[in-house]
């Protein structure tokens, strides 16, 4: 069975950071690149950022390079978004994607 889990999300202040979990499970998770979308209130869901599968390439959206690192460790089965010096705007529901599948998403609020 395959299963994508989000976690590390919650509520921060702007310019403050946070650090987002994707653990796989029922499948070779170093077999697949790994994206994190995004979707705010009212919008589209938005592609983030991505890693191939060995990590050693990553794109991202204009909107968050150089604040945002995407990762992965195969052997944990995970990947990781960290997100730096966060604004408001970057409020939303974070979902990672892999092999077809998403996982629940995780609440990301970015207010003073």
């Amino acid at each position: 069975q395959v299963q994508l889990v989000e976690s590390g999300g919650g509520l921060v202040q702007p310019g403050g950071s946070l650090r987002l979990s994707c653990a796989a499970s029922g499948f070779t998770f170093s077999d697949y690149a790994m994206t994190w979308y995004r979707q705010a209130p009212g919008k589209e869901r938005e592609l983030v950022t991505r890693i191939s599968i060995t990590g050693y390439s990553t794109t991202y959206a204009d909107s968050v390079k150089g604040r945002f690192t995407i990762s992965r460790d195969n052997a944990k089965n995970t990947g990781y978004l960290q997100m730096n010096t966060l604004k408001p705007e970057d409020t939303a529901v974070y979902y990672c994607y892999l092999r077809g599948y998403w996982g629940q998403g995780t609440q990301v609020t970015v207010s003073s």
